[in-house]
């Protein structure tokens, strides 16, 4: 798996010299970088302007490059540009209006004095106001900041770059508005009354990026107070793109997965929530393993069965691994046969690439799970049926819908195939239906 993490752009001025370019590409090779887009900006009569994207491993390696670029006679690099960081500046996100203010008949509609009768309308009949404002199509993102990615508790403010992330997607792939709440605080209980308090502003809650144990508390205080979607992504949306991505596994290898044996390595928010979604697919049996023994008992309590990293190794048929521990799993534990899902980001429990050379009949790894394949559409699905709550017979309909859209040899689908999100919101929808739960979410 790659490590070059860092793109950025450089604006080279290259002299018209037979094999400058090839210089140019030796040298990024050379000093360890890697080669992405490469566009003509402007051709003169001694020198051509290019913007080279180049990928590095860390800053030292990107500064390391751009000096031996410097180097090559004939070759000068003109400015320099982080994408990521130029992706960010000014923020993602910008608030705009759905309606054109052009005279003052539409300021009459949309505002007073017109507004009042449909302030009224909904103090008559609440549920107006999932068509006639913008809270039945939204959807608050919440964080404290206390466990970011592979890097901790960072706090609120520097989680905002992570929730705007989030509440992009949202919009370009289902169509929803979604809106990033800080929460600084640490305690579980401040934090549910914070959401409580601003709760009617969005149709549903979206927990993002909280600690263990205190996203299971705010997400299960949430969803018995409230009557509307409430999901912790990092627990349900992971864990159904990880079902999604096991089932096209076992179709790949010619498992059947409601017979098979599946060990779960690692209990954190996401590993917990793998599990017990491998419990309620009806799984022929769940393994579990984590130095955290209340995290084991409480996937026990699900259906689960306590056991430790070497028998699930030894016995399971499908091995997932969410433990932070890059390398922790040693090729020669590999048995012939395997499926492991290895899904520590960025350097995974054990390469995909060495778990197949020690005889896995398929290896992934967190690359192939991308949350934001199920989190859209699950939303999208639940605020069109008004449902109440985003139940566990909706991440296994998604999950399997995932499944069926992967292309030939894939275990998931593209995250920005748009047909994906549409065809999850629906099955979600429909689920809903079914259960009888359409119509239920209270504003």
């Amino acid at each position: 798996m790659s490590e070059h993490v860092i793109d950025t752009v450089l604006r080279v001025r290259v002299e018209h010299r037979a094999g400058q370019l090839a210089r140019l590409a030796n040298t990024i090779a050379e000093a360890g970088g890697l080669i992405g887009d490469v566009s003509t900006v402007q051709v003169g009569e001694t020198a051509t302007l290019r913007d080279v994207t180049i990928e590095t491993i860390d800053e030292a390696q990107t500064i390391h490059v751009v000096r031996c670029i410097g180097e090559i006679d004939g070759v000068d690099v003109v400015e320099s540009t982080d994408r990521v960081f130029e992706a960010h500046r000014g923020g993602k996100l910008h608030s705009t209006s759905r309606v054109h203010l052009d005279q003052l008949a539409d300021m009459r509609s949309i505002y007073t004095p017109g507004v009042a009768r449909v302030s009224q309308a909904i103090v008559k009949d609440p549920n107006r106001a999932w068509d006639l404002t913008s809270v039945g199509n939204s959807v608050g993102i919440f964080t404290n900041g206390s466990r970011v990615l592979g890097l901790g508790n960072i706090g609120p403010l520097a989680s905002m770059p992570v929730m705007e992330g989030k509440a992009v997607i949202y919009d370009e792939l289902a169509g929803i508005s979604a809106t990033p709440i800080l929460i600084d605080t640490l305690d579980p209980f401040e934090f549910v009354e914070t959401v409580m308090r601003v709760s009617p502003t969005f149709g549903g809650i979206h927990l993002e990026d909280i600690r263990i144990p205190d996203c299971y508390i705010i997400e299960d205080e949430l969803r018995r107070r409230l009557c509307k979607p409430v999901m912790h992504d990092d627990q349900h949306g992971t864990a159904t793109v990880t079902l999604a991505a096991v089932i096209n596994a076992c179709k790949i290898t010619g498992r059947d997965l409601k017979r098979s044996r599946v060990g779960m390595i690692g209990l954190g928010a996401a590993g917990s929530a793998i599990a017990m979604l491998a419990v309620s697919y009806g799984v022929g049996e769940v393994l579990v393993s984590d130095i955290n023994a209340d995290a084991v008992s409480r996937v026990q309590r699900a259906g689960a069965i306590a056991s430790d990293a070497a028998t699930i190794m030894a016995t399971a048929d499908i091995v997932i691994a969410a433990t932070g521990r890059p390398g922790l799993i040693a090729a020669s534990s590999i048995r012939r046969g395997q499926v492991i899902f290895a899904l520590t980001n960025p350097k995974p429990e054990i390469l995909p690439s060495e778990a197949r050379a020690a005889g896995a009949a398929f290896a992934g790894d967190g690359r192939s799970i991308n949350n934001a394949l199920a989190f859209p559409g699950l939303f999208r699905g639940a605020l069109e049926a008004r449902s109440c709550a985003i139940t566990t017979e909706m991440l296994i309909a998604a999950a399997e819908v995932i499944a069926s859209l992967a292309k030939p040899g894939d275990v998931v689908p593209s995250c920005l195939d748009r047909n994906v999100h549409q065809a999850v919101a629906a099955t979600v929808a429909e689920t809903a239906r079914n259960a009888g739960l359409a119509g239920t979410a209270k504003l």
